[in-house]
């Protein structure tokens, strides 16, 4: 059989093999493409097919080849074709598929391209690994692109994250002997029902529940401890969200540090995430031991402190000092979270010998999707197991 699909019964499902199996004698569908269809298998077959071919040509299921050429106007071309054809989740799956199969990294150093794009969290990453070789012609627009994602994320992540550890942070000051205009008495009253007394129609309070006076003091103190090796582009991104929207709390004392070989403390540009996004140097060698050396050397209050680390726990440094340092900030009364990534994309490749040996230590390592997050930092902060996701039960229990 052969012929043109025409969208309905019969014809409808061998449209729909047609656009999977890519055309070709071989695909035995014996049928070709017109207008829309033929243009989405045209984007498609530019970018999966096997061979070479130029980003203008159709696709009609002849010699499916690929090649979206060298220069940045027939890219441009094609990023608008398929932001035409396909909803913004698959397209970003596209780029980032491109960038990968197709080496165009180099091509995003050009303005042209960079307002052609789909910007997401991996564009981002994909951009600051760049960010030293990157034009001067180029950084304003590229600065435009993480903006905008990182408005995104903070309308996404802010309000939830303030709620869920604002309330941690009241139920961490709660004290049981309050004065009288600090006593919760919604809690108290809760507390004591059992000593209800029917006669007098009243409740005899026992113990009394209160907040903390210091309600705008600072708290707790939180350190981000960043790995900012090349596979953690992701969660570098999330974390320096994270990390803006912690540091705008009062309550919080808010230190971010990033770390390859080198440490590099960023708090101060923490108003801005942006900046410290461009702070940072995707690539490199990892020395953690050399990351929490330094961390441990900013920590004044350990009863009160929340150390992060985010890494993928390859070491480079001294593996047996690392968790010397881990074990000592635990006893010293610091909570240590090890997260392996801080992504939507679970956990990556990672040192599970580190991981089994971190969570011997009381701290078990697991990948946190951000929406995960502030249910973590809330754990922490109240001093209570935190909520690791089933798939980490095994590094709780190695």
């Amino acid at each position: 059989m052969t012929g043109t699909i025409d969208g309905t019964g019969h014809d409808e499902r061998l449209r729909r093999w047609r656009m999977v199996l890519g055309g070709g004698e071989a695909d035995g569908t014996g049928c070709s493409l017109t207008g829309t269809d033929a243009a989405m298998d045209g984007a498609l077959t530019a970018l999966y097919g096997g061979g070479a071919r130029k980003p203008g040509e159709s696709g009609t299921g002849r010699d499916r080849s690929a090649g979206l050429g060298a220069s940045a106007p027939s890219v441009a071309r094609w990023l608008g074709d398929i932001r035409t054809y396909f909803p913004s989740s698959v397209v970003q799956v596209m780029q980032r598929d491109a960038i990968d199969r197709l080496g165009l990294s180099t091509l995003l150093l050009e303005p042209e391209m960079l307002e052609a794009v789909e910007a997401d969290v991996h564009l981002v990453g994909t951009l600051l690994s760049l960010n030293k070789v990157m034009p001067e012609t180029t950084k304003e627009t590229a600065r435009a692109v993480v903006r905008k994602v990182v408005d995104d994320l903070e309308k996404r992540l802010a309000t939830r994250t303030r709620a869920t550890l604002t309330g941690a942070l009241d139920r961490s000051a709660r004290i049981s002997r309050p004065r009288h205009r600090d006593i919760d008495w919604d809690r108290t009253i809760r507390a004591n029902l059992k000593n209800y007394l029917p006669e007098y129609r009243t409740v005899v309070p026992e113990r009394l529940i209160g907040y903390g006076r210091a309600a705008q003091s600072v708290k707790k103190d939180v350190v981000l401890c960043i790995d900012q090796s090349g596979s953690m582009a992701a969660s570098v991104v999330y974390a320096s969200v994270f990390g803006a929207v912690l540091a705008s709390m009062r309550s919080i004392a808010t230190r971010l540090v990033v770390f390859d070989t080198a440490v590099v403390d960023l708090t101060d540009q923490l108003d801005d995430p942006v900046d410290v996004l461009f702070g940072t140097q995707l690539g490199g060698g990892t020395d953690i031991n050399r990351a929490l050396a330094y961390c441990q050397s900013q920590i004044t209050r350990p009863a009160d402190t929340v150390v992060v680390l985010i890494s993928d726990l390859y070491e480079g440094g001294i593996r047996d000092e690392m968790l010397k340092r881990v074990a000592a900030m635990k006893a010293s009364g610091v909570q240590f979270v090890a997260l392996l990534a801080l992504s939507d994309e679970g956990a990556p490749a990672y040192d599970r010998e580190h991981a089994a040996a971190l969570a011997a230590l009381g701290a078990p390592a697991f990948a946190c999707t951000p929406d995960l997050f502030p249910e973590v930092m809330a754990a922490a902060i109240e001093k209570r197991p935190l909520p690791v996701p089933d798939a980490a039960e095994a590094l709780r229990n190695p």
